[in-house]
């Protein structure tokens, strides 16, 4: 794709809007899936809670989840006929959430798993002679193994921002309202407008590079990269 191409596609009539709701969607879920994810995590690195190798290996096997049974499970879930579809979610930026939440939540919370379970083993007897319980160990524990914890944020974002399948479905890739860089990709692919799609993949990957090497700084320890 040449320069004018480009320029074209950010010219776009609505890029703007897209390009918004796409980063919000995202960083959105991405917050969920850090918040739920991390405690998960953390909690079964350190509590002896009752079937906790089998909620571990669940969690690990979810990491491949297929984003189309997300988005078609909770279609199931939103609908008007479904349990939750008094909640009017269906086909709105909050379904793309949490579709997106769920399936990055895995991730987080396998990766913050392997390094708390590692630190609890380290410095776990030490934190209990000075008097932190389990629960308060947790902070400190995230502290030591802050630079996997910036990983598994940039993992569970990588997964958000990339998203198409779940969100298709539950989204419904509206004009104005629900398309995301994604959705507009398949849409102006399926169209034929390739020069087009290509120049949102250009968007998307500098927007993603952008966010991610934030998010990485904002985690450097010491005044150095780890």
């Amino acid at each position: 794709m040449c320069a004018s191409d480009l320029l074209a596609v950010l010219e776009t009539d609505g890029l703007g809007r897209i390009i918004a709701l796409s980063l919000s969607v995202s960083l959105s879920a991405t917050a969920l899936a850090t918040l739920f994810g991390t405690s998960l995590g953390a909690v079964l690195a350190i509590y002896p809670v009752p079937g906790r190798r089998v909620l571990v290996l669940i969690i690990n096997a979810l990491l491949g989840l297929p984003p189309v049974v997300v988005g078609l499970a909770l279609y199931l879930l939103l609908s008007r006929s479904g349990p939750l579809g008094l909640l009017a979610l269906l086909f709105t930026p909050g379904a793309m959430v949490i579709a997106q939440a769920l399936l990055a939540l895995p991730i987080v919370a396998a990766l913050v798993y392997d390094a708390t379970a590692a630190s609890w083993m380290e410095y776990g007897a030490a934190l209990q002679v000075d008097g932190a319980t389990r629960m308060q160990s947790i902070p400190h524990l995230l502290a030591i193994t802050r630079d996997r914890l910036v990983t598994a944020i940039l993992a569970g974002f990588g997964r958000t921002i990339s998203e198409v399948g779940a969100i298709l479905i539950v989204g419904g890739n509206i004009a104005d309202y629900t398309r995301t860089m994604t959705t507009a990709i398949v849409l102006e692919t399926s169209m034929g407008d390739l020069s087009l799609a290509l120049g949102l993949g250009f968007v998307l990957i500098g927007i993603s590079i952008a966010v991610s090497t934030t998010i990485f700084t904002l985690g450097i320890k010491g005044g150095r990269w780890w």
